[in-house]
């Protein structure tokens, strides 16, 4: 299923670690992007599902398109209106970057142990080493155990600041 929660519970864990460092925003938009390839060769029944940008060259693609996104939209904020919805002016580029960064690359590494038409290391090779690494049912609970400790941390971090 494309654009599969699961793939946002690390994104929570890895900015509740680091907020200050992590845009969960970014990380959630880069697995978006990535899933609508996914989305386009299932509604044209076009196989494989899962092709160039479920690679981490078409990855990087994405974290490039990401951070560019920002760049404009923080640009085209300066002279037109725009909603600052989930406070994405407040991020720096870095942020972004490392946020894109975490969601592209751990997208790949989550779809490539659990379906059988990725080629993570194309073009340079066929091959999917992580494939059947964990059940299916390992993995998406380790997501949904990974999400709710961030969560937990995030909560615990507001809780304490609110003091």
């Amino acid at each position: 299923m494309p654009v599969t929660p699961f793939h946002f519970g690390p994104g929570a864990l890895f900015h509740a670690i680091a907020p200050k460092h992590v845009s969960f925003l970014a990380f959630c938009i880069a697995n978006i992007l990535i899933d609508l390839e996914s989305l386009y060769n299932l509604v044209h029944h076009n196989h494989p599902v899962h092709t160039f940008f479920h690679s981490y060259v078409g990855a990087t693609l994405i974290v490039a398109a990401v951070a560019f996104l920002h760049i404009v939209a923080r640009w085209f904020a300066t002279r037109f209106w725009l909603p600052n919805l989930l406070h994405w002016r407040d991020l720096v580029t870095r942020q972004v970057i490392i946020g894109a960064a975490l969601g592209a690359y751990s997208h790949v590494v989550l779809d490539s142990i659990m379906h059988q038409d990725i080629q993570p290391l194309s073009p340079f090779s066929a091959s999917n080493h992580l494939l059947g690494l964990v059940s299916l049912s390992t993995l998406h609970s380790g997501c949904i155990i990974v999400g709710v400790s961030g969560l937990l941390i995030t909560a615990l971090r507001w809780f304490s600041a609110t003091r």
